[in-house]
């Protein structure tokens, strides 16, 4: 499903990867760990192609990702790719409902064909009571459904989560950690986990941990 082929990735004359070799199997769930600075989100970055590698490629489903231009990388990457960050990322000034509809609305999708589809996922993570909450009406819990919702929203191959549960309290953590197994469960997905979170680390069918840029 995803194979990374000896990615370097520099900053100037920082080396942060140096020649990382990976590959994930569909349905797979990855955790990846690792001290700061070791490069877990420099390489979950190129992976989910919001960055460029200096050398070395990232293949995901077949296609050679940056083999495409900007624009069609952009489409691709809203199409098969879900993102959860550990700050949520939802925009303040709409509702939580609005929130989920967004990579739709960026695809141009008719609302006739995105909306019940949002409130769907809303519902199925147990927020059909709060959908036209804005962030700051919702608990850390809720914001971080909202944006698993949000990653769902296109029916992705991959979700990629990087410290999602570092803003959350133990409760939530777990509930988190749940409700990631249940996507897996329900929706199929290859999800891979950047965290310091031993707990949540621990439900990954794998952990690889980064060394000093390369994968130990």
């Amino acid at each position: 499903m995803i194979e990374v082929q000896d990615i370097h990735k520099s900053f100037g004359t920082l080396e942060v990867l140096k020649g990382v070799h990976l590959e994930v199997a569909r349905g797979e769930i990855v955790s990846i760990i690792g001290k700061s600075g070791a490069g877990k989100t420099t390489l979950l970055q190129i992976i989910g192609t919001l960055d460029r590698p200096t050398s070395g490629k990232v293949i995901i489903d077949g296609q050679d990702v940056f083999s495409l231009n900007d624009k069609q990388l952009a489409a691709f990457r809203n199409k098969h790719i879900g993102f959860i960050f550990q700050f949520h990322q939802l925009l303040p000034e709409f509702t939580a409902l609005e929130n989920v509809c967004m990579p739709a609305m960026i695809a141009r999708e008719s609302e006739t064909d995105y909306k019940p589809r949002a409130e769907s996922l809303l519902k199925d993570l147990g927020l059909g009571e709060r959908m036209s909450h804005k962030p700051n009406e919702l608990s850390g819990g809720e914001k971080q459904r909202v944006a698993a919702a949000r990653a769902l929203m296109m029916s992705p191959d991959i979700i990629l989560a990087d410290e999602p549960t570092g803003s959350l309290d133990e409760k939530n953590k777990k509930e988190l950690s749940e409700l990631l197994l249940q996507l897996r469960k329900d929706y199929g997905q290859t999800i891979l986990l950047v965290t310091h979170d031993k707990e949540l680390a621990a439900i990954a069918d794998r952990v690889i941990e980064i060394k000093d840029g390369v994968i130990e």
